[in-house]
């Protein structure tokens, strides 16, 4: 996504050096369409600079901050020694996300889609989280949920949620399900304490992923999933469900598994 406006002065911004001069460097901004800033050589690094080449290059990407801005002569003044290695990481990566996140835009609603309408949803995006890459990472994680704040259709809300859980990696989701157990053998207090532990994977369950299960109210307990990503945590909650259900069935027993409670939580 690039911004059609302008950058505000104090701000960072990520641009590609295009052309140097003795007396400083032009950058193309990357975030800001048709906008190219120009660094004066005594912005470019700190103390005495005899050659400008010996501290950057032509083609190089850089993170700068903006000095002045002057819309009436098109004039952006930038400053690259002003950024220190911390803000300059952790602005390259905002940048990058920004990119992945503009790349999932493209995924969920089409390479083709109109301008008018990508506006509309980015802007939906940063005013609810700051940033379209924050969007797409709450839908992963929270689903749905994560938009109902927002103006977004259901059909966009939808689109979003589905291309989120198949491509962003977030630190972990949690996800919670319900299966009812029910057995009329003789030993089903038995039958459904194997299926419970068969539910909790028997020891077998991955370090990455922590599933609890605890009981509710007959018939019913509650799977819930720590997971690195959504699609392995909505697996392993239906596998989970799924081996509980299995055990009952041997014994004449059936298992239902449901992602609403059944009844009011106490």
């Amino acid at each position: 996504m690039k911004y059609s406006g302008w950058p505000e002065p104090g701000e960072l911004v990520v641009g590609r050096i295009d052309e140097i001069e003795d007396f400083g460097v032009f950058v193309d901004l990357d975030e800001y369409e048709d906008k190219r800033g120009l660094c004066h050589i005594s912005e470019v690094a700190s103390g005495w600079i005899k050659n400008v080449r010996d501290h950057v290059s032509e083609g190089q990407t850089v993170v700068a901050k903006v000095l002045e801005v002057d819309e009436e002569s098109q004039q952006i003044d930038l400053s690259i020694k002003d950024v220190n290695n911390h803000q300059r990481k952790d602005k390259i990566q905002e940048w990058k996300n920004e990119q992945k996140a503009d790349n999932w835009m493209a995924v969920a609603f089409g390479e083709d889609m109109a301008d008018e309408k990508y506006a509309a949803i980015a802007n939906e995006f940063l005013a609810a989280f700051g940033s379209m890459y924050d969007g797409f990472e709450q839908a992963a994680i929270h689903g749905q949920e994560a938009l109902d704040d927002t103006d977004l259709s259901e059909e966009e809300i939808d689109a979003i949620v589905e291309t989120a859980r198949e491509n962003v990696s977030v630190p972990y989701v949690n996800v919670t399900g319900y299966v009812d157990l029910r057995c009329p053998d003789s030993d089903g207090v038995e039958i459904i304490r194997d299926a419970l532990k068969a539910a909790e994977g028997n020891g077998e369950i991955p370090e990455e992923v922590d599933l609890d299960v605890t009981y509710v109210g007959a018939p019913e307990y509650r799977i819930k999933v720590k997971a690195p990503d959504y699609k392995t945590a909505e697996s392993h909650l239906e596998e989970s469900a799924q081996r509980a259900s299995e055990v009952v069935a041997e014994h004449g027993g059936t298992g239902e598994y449901h992602r609403e409670r059944n009844t009011e939580e106490e």
